[in-house]
């Protein structure tokens, strides 16, 4: 892998509790985009750096300590004082499909873009590639969310390579049409598109994966691999006739959190390693057929491929 690679990912992290059995909770710490970062970092993808904000409390202070266990940078998690981070609960069915209860309506998180953008941008112009989420725009208030993608078309302007997955938690959102905007718009800013067809289709009503790679491909995305869970993944992009990338069908999931997080990283470290598209896509499935079949988002570093 190409070390010298710095990239950086935006958003929020939480602290997680999982089913442990027996009426008992496990505690973690996870978030899409942080849950993409540790594993871009573990799978030695270059230097990751985390852009967040946290409180001044000890969950915050084990976070900060997570990430440098992972090998994850922090020197843009801003640290709020008086503020905590955001939480959250994971429930997981017979199937291993999982729902999520939050508690985060006064995260540390949503303040990421509430100062000057003097102490943000610099270190966000250094980057060969910014990583961020629907998650990340929704969890802003208007204002910051549109300061957000500016600081993120500066970034690109000047030849920064900008991924973007449509993550979609429709209670986080003040409407649909709120969310279809803001995903259009930083749509609009994206080279490497990694949604999920799930979201796609209740933001946007896509009937199929191709009617989806074909709307996607209005948006003048270079590179897009769409995740469909079990079916795999169908890559494609400006110019570029979609191809299905399938995924083993022989994989029983325990619990999906953290499924598309992971392929996104495997995706994105294979591609930034020189991959063809097709092989980065199956190396997203991979890991993602690992990580279902271990609850919670963050597998032990022992079971990574």
């Amino acid at each position: 892998m190409n070390e010298a690679k710095r990239i950086a990912a935006i958003g929020e992290c939480m602290v997680e509790l999982s089913q442990a059995g027996s009426g008992l909770l496990k505690l973690g710490f996870a978030g899409d985009t942080s849950n993409t970062a540790v594993y871009l970092s573990r799978l030695g993808a270059g230097q990751v750096d985390y852009v967040t904000a946290l409180g001044d409390d000890p969950y915050s202070d084990a976070m900060v300590d997570f990430w440098h266990a992972e090998g994850v940078g922090t020197r843009q998690v801003r640290r709020l004082e008086g503020r905590l981070p955001g939480l959250y609960m994971i429930r997981t069915d017979e199937r291993g499909e999982r729902s999520f209860h939050y508690w985060r309506s006064v995260s540390a998180a949503r303040e990421l873009m509430g100062e000057d953008l003097a102490d943000l941008a610099p270190p966000l112009l250094q980057s060969d590639l910014i990583y961020f989420s629907a998650i990340t725009l929704q969890i802003l208030e208007p204002a910051h969310r549109r300061a957000l993608l500016a600081l993120i078309e500066l970034a690109r302007s000047s030849g920064i390579r900008v991924a973007f997955d449509s993550n979609y938690r429709a209670n986080g959102w003040h409407s649909k049409r709120t969310a279809r905007m803001s995903i259009s718009a930083a749509y609009r800013l994206t080279d490497i598109a990694l949604p999920t067809f799930d979201d796609e289709k209740a933001v946007f009503g896509d009937t199929d994966p191709m009617a989806c790679m074909a709307r996607l491909n209005r948006y003048g995305i270079g590179e897009v691999a769409l995740k469909c869970g079990a079916q795999g993944a169908w890559v494609g992009g400006r110019g570029i006739a979609p191809v299905r990338v399938p995924a083993n069908s022989e994989i029983t999931a325990v619990d999906t959190t953290g499924a598309g997080d992971s392929f996104n990283a495997a995706y994105l470290a294979a591609r930034l390693d020189g991959a063809p598209a097709r092989e980065a896509a199956a190396a997203g499935n991979r890991l993602a057929g690992i990580v279902v079949t271990h609850p919670g988002a963050i597998i032990p570093k022992d079971k990574m491929p």
